[in-house]
């Protein structure tokens, strides 16, 4: 085994710090393209709380309102399994917010990485940075039952309470 000076040491672990914020930023759509309508939704990937759906073949909308209250309006929605829906989520406060679909679990696993890297922007198809007095949409189709969540990954909004429940069944 070959044993590095301390000084080489630092700058190979610093190396390695910056190629590992490197792809975790590029995990999280810091160059990933914006479009989410250029998605080839028959060949969307399912995951536990469902895919990404064509807005085309979208026909019921879910208008949510994120404000700096750290709340979601509204905060619970009752779905049938395979219902695909379109997000139409706007950010009515003065600070950037999001929202993000997945599991509990995932989300205040994600949060907890947030904080660590607040700068992190999100391009996924289930999720959506939404700056002050703007809006997005997020078009999804829920292909299990169960209950899923969507919150809000801004340091500190999660834990704040800015969380909602999706209920399918």
């Amino acid at each position: 085994m070959k044993h590095f000076s301390k000084p080489r040491l630092s700058a190979l672990l610093g190396a390695c710090s910056l190629i590992g914020f490197t792809a975790l930023a590029y995990a999280h759509g810091a160059e990933a393209p914006s479009d989410k309508q250029a998605i080839d939704h028959a060949h969307a990937e399912d995951s536990a709380f469902g895919k990404a759906a064509d807005p085309k073949k979208t026909k019921r909308i879910i208008r949510i309102e994120m404000n700096d209250k750290l709340r979601f309006i509204p905060d619970k929605i009752t779905l049938k399994r395979g219902a695909a829906v379109k997000f139409v989520i706007k950010n009515t406060g003065k600070m950037k917010h999001e929202f993000v679909l997945g599991m509990l679990d995932e989300l205040k696993e994600h949060s907890a990485l947030m904080k660590k890297f607040p700068g992190m922007e999100h391009d996924e198809p289930s999720m959506a940075s939404v700056a002050p007095g703007k809006s997005a949409e997020i078009t999804w189709q829920f292909t299990h039952a169960g209950e899923f969540y969507f919150g809000c990954l801004v340091p500190g909004h999660f834990e704040g309470g800015m969380v909602g429940k999706i209920i399918v069944k």
